[in-house]
This record gives C-alpha cells, sequence and structure tokens, in this order.
C-alpha cells in the first residue's frame, strides 16, 4: 500500500469514528453495563479506536484507571484529544497490537473490548499476551459479533452491491466474524489461559444515519462497499449504488435507518495459575 493509500484509508477511518459511536450505541450501553468496572480497577481496553469504551471505563474507575490500545495512531490522538475535552485525567493510550504489545505483567483487573478482538493473526497467542498483563482472577468482558448470516448490516449491503450473492471473502482478508462461534471462542480462550467463559446474546440494530442520503454517504465511505466496487467500471459501480440506496431505504424507520445485527459479550477469567 502506497503512503497515499494508508493516508487515503486512515482519513476514511476517522471520518467514520465520528459515526460509529452512534452506529453502536445500544451495542456501548449493553458493553458498559456488562463490564462491572468497580471505582479502583485497572482497566485496558484492546482495540479502543477513538476511545469512547476507555472514557467510560476511565469515569467508572474514578480512583483506578483506563488504558486503551490500538493500532491505529489518527484514531488514538482522536481518543487522546476528546479524553482530554471530557476532563479525564486517568486515562492513557498507546500504539501497539495486543497481540504482541508489551504490557505490564498482572496488572490489570479488567480487560474490556468492544469489537475489538476479531482480527489477531494468532488469536491463542493474542489472548495469552493479554492474559499476561491482566491479574489472577481479572474479568474479560469483550463483545463481538455473531456469525456472518445473523447479521443484516452485513449480508444485505454485500449483497445490495454484489447484485445478487456476494463473492466470498478473499484467503487471509480481516475476518470481523472470526469470534462469532462460541465453541471455537471457548477453546481459544481456554488455550490462552481464561477459565469461566460465558455468552450473552445481544440482539439490537446498528444505525447508519438518520435517513436514506446521509446513510448512503456513510456506507459508500465503508472499507467494505469500497472493496466490493474496485475495480468496477463506472455504469456498474453506479448500479450497484443505485441497489445500495434501495436498500438503505427499505430499512427507514421512524429513529432512522436501522440493520438487524447479533452479538456476543463474552466473558472470563485469568486462571489464577497461568504457565504460557
Amino acid at each position: 500500500m502506497s503512503t497515499f493509500d494508508r493516508r487515503e484509508a486512515e482519513g476514511g477511518r476517522l471520518r467514520l469514528a465520528d459515526h460509529y459511536d452512534a452506529e453502536l450505541s445500544r451495542h456501548n450501553e449493553r458493553l458498559r453495563a456488562a463490564t462491572g468496572i468497580g471505582p479502583a480497577d485497572r482497566v485496558l481496553d484492546v482495540g479502543c479506536g477513538a476511545g469512547q469504551s476507555t472514557r467510560d471505563a476511565a469515569r467508572a474507575a474514578v480512583s483506578g484507571s483506563a488504558l486503551g490500545v490500538d493500532v491505529s495512531e489518527p484514531m488514538l490522538e482522536r481518543a487522546r484529544r476528546r479524553s482530554a475535552e471530557e476532563g479525564l485525567h486517568n486515562v492513557a493510550y498507546d500504539l501497539g497490537d495486543a497481540q504482541v504489545h508489551r504490557f505490564l505483567p498482572g496488572h490489570f483487573d479488567a480487560v474490556i473490548s468492544r469489537f475489538g478482538t476479531m482480527f489477531f493473526g494468532d488469536p491463542v497467542a493474542a489472548f495469552a499476551n493479554i492474559a499476561r498483563a491482566a491479574r489472577p482472577g481479572a474479568r474479560l468482558v469483550m463483545m463481538v459479533w455473531q456469525s456472518h448470516d445473523r447479521n443484516e448490516w452485513a449480508s444485505a449491503i454485500r449483497s445490495s452491491l454484489a447484485g445478487g450473492d456476494p463473492p466470498a471473502q478473499p484467503p487471509g482478508a480481516p475476518d470481523p466474524f472470526s469470534l462469532g462461534d462460541p465453541a471455537s471462542v471457548e477453546s481459544i480462550l481456554g488455550a490462552a489461559g481464561f477459565v469461566d467463559v460465558g455468552f450473552t446474546d445481544v440482539d439490537e440494530p446498528v444505525y447508519y444515519g438518520p435517513d436514506t442520503d446521509a446513510a448512503h454517504d456513510l456506507v459508500r465511505d465503508m472499507q467494505m462497499t469500497r472493496d466490493l466496487l474496485a475495480g468496477l467500471d463506472p455504469v456498474p459501480t453506479e448500479r450497484a449504488l443505485a441497489r445500495l440506496r434501495d436498500t438503505l431505504a427499505a430499512h427507514q424507520t421512524g429513529d432512522g435507518v436501522l440493520f438487524q445485527s447479533r452479538s456476543w459479550i463474552v466473558t472470563a477469567r485469568r486462571a489464577l495459575t497461568f504457565a504460557r
């Protein structure tokens, strides 16, 4: 990827960051209620993006602290700015990949993540590294997408752009649904040093804007849309975008453009003994 392409990708991610918290507002409320963060907890937020869940954790841990980790420095800059604007002084952000980042061992009382753990190259190694950063008995509370076919926001939009069944994901492409199978997640976490794994079903819609025009502008900017339109000539592109507009219009409600989604809140504890 060229320097220009990287900057364009980051720019798109930052534009979407302004909408992302609104898109997942109902999910965020469910996650915040599940974390059970205490006033003195030291919290790690994995894949924190622009830091909404990190700031929520910092407000709950009034005499503790919250650390957000993400691979995007521009997103972290935005998170730091928002934290300063909100007057939070017990929050910090680190640039790094949680799979290999060098955390203080045994430091955190709680590890949280809002859709930030699905893209590890080696999930067992990643969660083992996270487990090493947590104290014995520390809580893990993360939100992940269920399977692709249970998430209309992905299936309907991809199908409309493709004009039918969307093409399969290229081998090795990032998979937002990689932690959708409970048996697989339980195996990964068990191998990484976590116990008492549990799953709570979350059935909440995602929000794509107040009306069809706003949703169309937003979805056009998403990486999923860019990937599906890449390489198309102008006429097929316009047809795909017209189908997309029709799909978005069909999901217009009194509360905006909403798509069905299903996710898991996964909970676990770091084992009291940990040999990895």
